[in-house]
């Protein structure tokens, strides 16, 4: 199946924008079930984190707060960022691509796929991909609000 793709243009400058959206300590300011997010210390402490870093969200999912733990497979600040998701049944792919549109607007796409491991391969097309295409407007709304706003 084809990824749900949503996209928003943003008035703040590409970089911002790459920056909100690409922080798990905000996600949960705008992605529903979010609790919580944080990605592991890079071991050399540089700002960009390299390709391979964890990222560990804790997500409510059926009434329980769980750890999801993905990791960073692409990033090109302020263009491009990626994670996959390592465990769990269901297991999200997400590319995010930050355009910018002139100095002070950006245009800001998110690419969110699944995949089924166990009893996700049956929940992911029943469940998951619908209410992933009914919350990823909500969801980048909500971003471009925070992102406005700040």
């Amino acid at each position: 199946m084809a990824p749900i793709v949503t996209t928003a243009e943003i008035d703040r400058p590409a970089a911002r924008v790459f920056v909100c959206a690409t922080d798990p300590s905000l996600f949960s300011q705008w992605q529903k079930g979010v609790e919580d997010g944080h990605l592991e210390d890079t071991p050399d402490g540089t700002r960009v984190p390299p390709v391979g870093t964890k990222c560990v969200t804790t997500r409510r999912i059926g009434g329980t707060s769980r750890p999801v733990t993905s990791e960073l497979t692409h990033i090109d600040p302020p263009r491009t960022w990626g994670l996959r998701g390592t465990d769990g049944p269901i297991r999200a792919a997400v590319d995010v691509l930050v355009e910018p549109v002139t100095d002070s607007r950006s245009r800001l796409t998110i690419s969110i796929d699944f995949t089924g491991h166990g009893i996700g391969k049956i929940l992911v097309p029943l469940m998951v991909r619908r209410e992933a295409r009914k919350e990823m407007p909500e969801n980048i709304a909500a971003l471009k609000r925070l992102i406005e706003t700040s």
